[in-house]
């Protein structure tokens, strides 16, 4: 397939060209700035230029593609005003690919993340949240997954707390972020809360069977760890770092707070069974050894 990959050279997203130039796809990369363009064009993409705002791009992108996958987002969780922005553009950008898809059967996949069920792993059978900081992104994806009623073989990748490449990468990554800058490796409360994760090169590989196989309309977990105490992750990035590990306020997480403290574990067994999708990376745990003070 010729697929349109947006958020291409981000740390998902560059594993995610790299699985599917090495099975034998194409990739149309969309590209905001000369050096995304550069950075796509070296992992052997076509770069498109173009930002998740530039809806008349994102329909050039997916009218010239066998198949999309979306997994660009702002990232700014400095503030919920921020956050909020960031979902409304997301939520635009995927309202345009869907439109372009209708009626084509080709397959849509985007993201979203593992769905907190209080008292045990979520599932793939569980809802998106369409309430909360990130509630807007939920009710998006869900649009998406409708179209499966109007000729898009629609689907999406839930991601897990962290996804992780060499250490960096996600919740933990933010962990590590604020531990360097405040000098203390901090959880919130009591860190007996569990977060679920995956290695970026693992997560690529589900993007791909997701991309060649999923049925219209379906969800998918690519979770490698199921849970890890938070506790846990703050002790290994103190150690790393050379940091005291202790509980901090709420507030020394942002607007992320309330989503940090959450107890969220998350299963794949049905993704696995499904989709023959088996994680073979490292580990949380073990990929936050490569952090370097």
């Amino acid at each position: 397939m010729h697929v349109f990959v947006t958020g291409g050279t981000g740390l998902i997203g560059s594993a995610v060209i790299a699985e599917l130039l090495g099975n034998g796809h194409s990739v149309l990369a969309l590209a905001r700035s000369d050096a995304s363009a550069l950075a796509a064009e070296a992992a052997g993409a076509e770069p498109l230029r173009g930002a998740l705002a530039d809806l008349d791009v994102l329909r050039s992108g997916a009218a010239q593609a066998d198949g999309v996958i979306h997994l660009a987002f702002a990232n700014d969780f400095s503030s919920p005003d921020a956050v909020a922005r960031a979902v409304a553009e997301e939520s635009a950008a995927l309202a345009t690919l869907g439109e372009e898809l209708i009626g084509t059967g080709r397959p849509l996949v985007t993201c979203s993340g593992t769905p907190h069920v209080p008292g045990r792993a979520s599932t793939e059978a569980d809802p998106l949240p369409t309430d909360g900081p990130v509630g807007g992104r939920g009710r998006a994806v869900t649009a998406v997954l409708g179209l499966a009623s109007r000729g898009v073989r629609s689907t999406a990748v839930r991601l897990p707390r962290t996804v992780h490449n060499q250490g960096t990468g996600g919740f933990a990554g933010l962990l590590t972020d604020i531990a360097r800058r405040t000098g203390v490796s901090g959880y919130p409360g009591d860190g007996t809360q569990r977060w679920p994760a995956v290695h970026a090169l693992d997560a690529a590989v589900l993007f791909r069977l997701a991309l060649e196989q999923a049925e219209a309309g379906t969800s998918w977990h690519a979770v490698g760890d199921e849970g890890d105490q938070v506790r846990d992750i703050a002790a290994v990035i103190g150690r790393r770092l050379g940091l005291p590990v202790e509980s901090v306020p709420p507030q020394t997480h942002g607007a992320l707070g309330p989503i940090f403290a959450n107890d969220q574990p998350s299963s794949s067994a049905r993704t696995r069974q499904t989709l023959g999708w088996e994680p073979k990376h490292l580990s949380l745990l073990e990929d936050l050894e490569n952090l370097q003070p």
